[in-house]
């Protein structure tokens, strides 16, 4: 790995350190309006149970909370944690959000129990993109909505977005352009058939 992209990972594909700290705060601005828009798209709003993967600096959480949802994400980085959980100091002691550190590859949640899930900027540094979105299915409740949101500045191409959701078993897979970039949006099946990913 380069110099450069062992700094841009430090700050932002998996923050660590000073550099982490300062990518978050960095974050916190340029991912600000992808993930309102996100958020928009899934139409989040009073009483939606809400996951984000990788939630960096805390401020989409922050967005869904504000609309009356009851919001959960974890993120890879103490640090990110750290931005996220001072961000939304209200909302964590009012249970309103739950931060963890946790990987998208083993969620720290029962099954069927968000009706929202949703990343941004997160998941071309997943280790194994169908095997973290099946986790996320399988967290999903059935009839509920998933959305991959990446800006332009992303690294990531809308190529084979549908088909990774389709693989990890969500359906009505599309693709929508926006102002401050595309989101992967798909559902999970109401009526489960349990797939692969879905086995206890």
């Amino acid at each position: 790995m380069s110099i450069a992209r062992s700094i841009l990972m430090r700050m932002f594909g998996r923050p660590h350190g000073s550099l982490g700290r300062l990518g978050g705060i960095i974050m916190a601005r340029t991912n600000e309006d992808c993930g309102a828009w996100v958020v928009e798209l899934l139409e989040i709003g009073p009483n939606d149970n809400v996951l984000e993967v990788g939630f960096g600096p805390g401020v989409v959480i922050r967005r869904a909370a504000d609309l009356g949802a009851r919001a959960a994400g974890v993120d890879l980085s103490p640090e990110m944690v750290e931005q996220a959980r001072a961000r939304n100091a209200d909302a964590v002691r009012n249970h309103r959000v739950d931060l963890r550190r946790g990987s998208v590859d083993s969620l720290p949640f029962g099954r069927d129990t968000f009706d929202k899930t949703l990343a941004i900027n997160s998941m071309q540094v997943w280790p194994n993109a169908v095997a973290g979105l099946r986790e996320m299915h399988r967290v999903t409740k059935p009839g509920g909505r998933i959305a991959l949101g990446f800006t332009p500045y992303s690294g990531r191409s809308k190529q084979g977005l549908t088909e990774v959701l389709a693989a990890a078993g969500f359906i009505d897979a599309r693709i929508a352009d926006g102002a401050h970039g595309f989101c992967a949006l798909g559902s999970k099946p109401h009526g489960m058939v349990v797939s692969s990913g879905d086995a206890p």
